[in-house]
């Protein structure tokens, strides 16, 4: 760009994001423009600023982590919809719309990045496990469902295995 464009950047009601109000300045300087020292404090604030805000940064896992338990919710989605007799009552709508709600809103924090999330969802996957054996038992009365259920296990298996690997600190 040419200095005249450059310096649209550097102006006091720029409209331009604060990295590129940043490159331009530096662009400027290095082609010889004096700055007085009110655009000096100004620019060097927008610098500071820049350098100290953080921007979160989402690995990889945690979308498929965060996929993955979209699709055990639509799973017990489709659990309930298959069993839909128990769903007789009003506690047991409740409970089944709670449930839906809990395993799609832990995609969505997993999805935003989260950490703590894993340590939540390990600790109810391993509570889940005490279940296991029931459904082993009614696998031969309602097998769509007991394999529904299975399926949703080894998902959030899954979804923890990734959320662990994810490393400690992200390197830009």
């Amino acid at each position: 760009m040419s200095s005249p464009e450059l310096e649209k950047y550097v102006q006091p009601d720029s409209e331009f994001t604060p990295k590129a109000i940043i490159f331009a300045y530096e662009i400027l300087q290095s082609r010889g423009r004096e700055f007085s020292p009110e655009e000096m404090v100004r620019i060097n604030s927008l610098i500071s600023t820049q350098k100290t805000s953080t921007e979160i940064i989402i690995h990889p896992n945690h979308t498929k982590a965060a996929n993955v338990m979209y699709l055990s919710g639509a799973l017990a989605a489709a659990g309930m919809i298959w069993s839909y007799e128990i769903l007789n009552s009003i506690i047991a709508i409740f409970v089944a719309v709670t449930t839906l709600a809990f395993i799609f809103g832990m995609g969505y924090l997993i999805s935003k990045g989260t950490d703590w999330v894993k340590y939540l969802l390990l600790i109810l996957f391993v509570l889940g496990l005490i279940g296991l054996p029931e459904i082993a038992l009614n696998i031969k009365t309602n097998p769509v469902q007991s394999i529904i259920y299975l399926v949703q296990s080894v998902l959030q298996a899954y979804a923890i295995i990734l959320l662990f690997k994810v490393p400690k600190e992200n390197v830009e």
